[in-house]
């Protein structure tokens, strides 16, 4: 349970870290370049971009929105206890239990946005833009260790 909590901080920690170091500026830029390497690697036609993007962004909003609000009530508990073994047991289990939720939240999240997407686009092109979710993710932190690590030299 310990290992469990401390986990989830340190995950948390990194991932606050990382979005308090981004600007609003930074931020579109991303997106900008997301939105841009999405259409590349789905190849939409016009017609399935105007149809997919405006659930692509709500279902978007919506996750970030759910991590948001996860990030926030777990920070405030570090910052109301301090280290995680100040976590009284009852603390930490609503901590466990916060994030257990969360997650089954977002997987009906995901669940939904398929049931809505799958009417735009085929199971292949989703498939397709989850792997290039993933490796636009990979692409920006390796981006961004590059970057990190050019700046210490």
């Amino acid at each position: 349970m310990k290992k469990l909590i401390t986990l989830i901080c340190i995950t948390l920690f990194c991932t606050l870290t990382l979005s308090a170091q981004d600007n609003k500026g930074s931020k579109e830029k991303i997106k900008a370049l997301k939105v841009s390497y999405l259409t590349e690697q789905l190849n939409l036609t016009p017609s399935e971009a105007e149809k997919f993007w405006p659930i692509y962004n709500a279902y978007s909003k919506e996750q970030y929105s759910l991590r948001y609000t996860l990030r926030y009530k777990i920070k405030n508990a570090m910052k109301e206890e301090g280290e995680t073994s100040a976590f009284s047991e009852s603390e930490a289990q609503k901590l466990v239990m916060l994030k257990l939720t969360t997650d089954q939240k977002i997987y009906e999240s995901q669940k939904n946005f398929i049931d809505n997407i799958k009417k735009v686009i085929s199971y292949k092109k989703i498939v397709q833009l989850q792997l290039a979710e993933m490796d636009f993710g990979r692409k920006l932190m390796s981006k961004y260790k590059h970057r990190r690590s050019e700046s210490k030299n």
